[in-house]
């Protein structure tokens, strides 16, 4: 198993993933919508994609998302996005793509990674303890949504 990160070239191998990841929060199938979305941020430099194989196949990915911090004057990268296939789960390729996100974050100077999970979704929640993510105790979150999905 290995970790690679990926270029617009390479959107469209990680693209059903992207897909399977979204149908899992109740999106409706769109294999060539997902490639599409990928391929842009890529392009245009507005995320960094990791992506987890097995014999040369994806079977997850990690997409970060920089943003800055103005209090401390640093970059700030979100984990927006973590998947691994079902059946690859358990065997360390969601740590792999961690020590990824890690190792990049670091690289570039950046202050934190930041991500948000269900609170109920204890398995993710384990796995990001066990790398060393802290619960935020002390900001709430909000969200103005503009439109339906």
């Amino acid at each position: 198993m290995s970790v690679s990160r990926c270029d617009a070239a390479e959107a469209a191998a990680v693209a059903p993933l992207f897909d399977q990841y979204r149908i899992f929060y109740g999106q409706p199938s769109d294999v060539e919508g997902a490639h599409q979305f990928l391929q842009e941020r890529l392009v245009r430099g507005e995320s960094i994609l990791f992506a987890a194989a097995a014999e040369g196949v994806p079977i997850g990915f990690a997409q970060l998302y920089p943003v800055f911090s103005s209090v401390s004057m640093r970059r700030v990268f979100i984990l927006n996005d973590l998947y691994v296939h079902a059946e690859w789960r358990g065997r360390g390729a969601a740590k792999l793509l961690l020590q990824a996100v890690r190792d990049c974050a670091a690289a570039g100077e950046a202050r934190s990674v930041q991500l948000s999970t269900a609170a109920g979704n204890a398995a993710a929640r384990s796995l990001y303890e066990q790398a060393g993510y802290e619960l935020d105790t002390v900001f709430l979150t909000y969200e103005l949504l503009l439109e339906k999905a």
